[in-house]
């Protein structure tokens, strides 16, 4: 089964709530994750809290493309259900 992402919802700073098609949660804190040109926007707290999920790609996005992989998302995330 591939992985996608249902559903994601801002906590705080950088951290994010995500919801797989698997039926696993994870809040992941994803400040430490945000090297390379592409996230350099999403440094800013107000720019990384405009996400949203691609319906095409079946995860998170920013307006400017960056994005992560479902997968990288729940490796990294701390699992909560």
């Amino acid at each position: 089964m591939f992985l996608h992402v249902e559903e994601c919802e801002y906590v705080k700073e950088y951290t994010l709530r995500v919801k797989f098609n698997s039926g696993e949660v994870v809040e992941i804190d994803l400040q430490g994750e945000l090297h390379g040109e592409v996230f350099e926007p999403l440094r800013s707290v107000e720019f990384f809290k405009n996400f949203s999920r691609n319906p095409e790609t079946n995860t998170i996005e920013w307006p400017n493309g960056a994005d992560f992989a479902p997968e990288f998302l729940r490796e990294k995330g701390k699992v909560l259900v």
